[in-house]
């Protein structure tokens, strides 16, 4: 059997007019006037057929009805704003979901995260690392960092950093070639190759005056991740993207030997949907983001970015 409820303000202005005893200071709470909760009062005795309250003057006392229902009135606001905040995410972190590749999840942007939650310790970061092409219809995504420009319609784009590519070895690997090799030596020297940009040794060695007939050669890898730890363990040159190798370089686990570094056309992205609002956590991120990056940006190639392919970089 479905039971008749009053309406809620009713029942709000009622608890706040008991607890303080006073029509005026439920008032000032409920951010209402006086003559607004007396009504709500008076609609509540109406819908009860009781009164709840003795009016005498500018005073008001609980009759006895009113002192039966008051506990339980309050005691139900107090359970439902319980039930409310552990369902809301009000008071709570705020939550930012994104998206990125693997390598530059895991070489850049997760080292650099302690650096934004000093910033914004109220952000709650979710982040998640894939290849596949990125679809806000179907994603509960935030934002996502992608390489080259989706062709998709109603996406807003950011430029963050180029691609610049640079050969880099282990330091041991480095003093079995003889310390400080000519770029020649590439044409010796075991290549590791991630299969997620398979031109990139083709384009270096074009880039570098090198016979491109080399390029293919060495030890494949899925991701340019595996392809810089395989480095590090003196197992070959990787050809690694700047940005993204700079932790190791200053570390002294890599090292990059040689001044030819080579820039296909286009660099990493930051995409978000037009469509949809922007939070206060996506906009702190973002501004983060092209803080640290943006000055990168500035020199890509004019060249447009090529969209991402079926296999885009990590």
């Amino acid at each position: 059997m479905k039971l008749p409820l009053p309406p809620m303000k009713s029942l709000r202005a009622f608890e706040a007019a008991a607890r303080l005893m006073s029509f005026t200071a439920a008032a000032d709470e409920l951010c209402v006037t006086q003559v607004a909760v007396s009504r709500q009062v008076r609609g509540l005795e109406d819908f009860l057929g009781v009164e709840l309250f003795d009016r005498r003057g500018q005073s008001i006392a609980l009759t006895k009805a009113g002192s039966r229902y008051y506990p339980a009135v309050r005691r139900a606001l107090n359970d439902l704003g319980f039930a409310t905040s552990q369902l809301s995410r009000r008071g709570q972190p705020q939550v930012l979901s994104i998206l990125a590749y693997n390598t530059f999840a895991q070489c850049w942007l997760i080292p650099m995260l302690p650096a934004f939650h000093e910033q914004h310790p109220s952000v709650e970061i979710r982040l998640s690392a894939s290849s596949a092409l990125v679809d806000f219809n179907h994603q509960d995504f935030d934002a996502a960092i992608r390489f080259g420009v989706p062709d998709i319609p109603g996406i807003e784009v950011d430029m963050l950093a180029p691609i610049e590519l640079v050969p880099v070895m282990s330091p041991d690997l480095l003093a079995q070639a003889g310390g400080t090799p000519d770029v020649s030596a590439m044409l010796e020297l075991p290549l590791l190759h991630s299969l997620a940009r398979p031109g990139d040794w083709e384009g270096w060695f074009r880039h570098a005056g090198l016979a491109s007939d080399h390029a293919g050669r060495g030890h494949k890898f899925e991701s340019s991740l595996m392809a810089y730890e395989a480095a590090i363990r003196g197992l070959g040159v990787a050809l690694g993207v700047r940005i993204l190798v700079e932790g190791y370089l200053a570390s002294g686990q890599l090292v990059a030997p040689f001044d030819t570094s080579y820039r296909p056309a286009g660099g990493y992205f930051l995409v978000h949907p037009k469509d949809r609002a922007p939070t206060a956590a996506f906009r702190a991120f973002r501004r983060w983001l092209l803080s640290e990056l943006g000055s990168r940006a500035d020199d890509v190639m004019d060249e447009p970015p090529p969209p991402p392919s079926a296999n885009p970089t990590k």
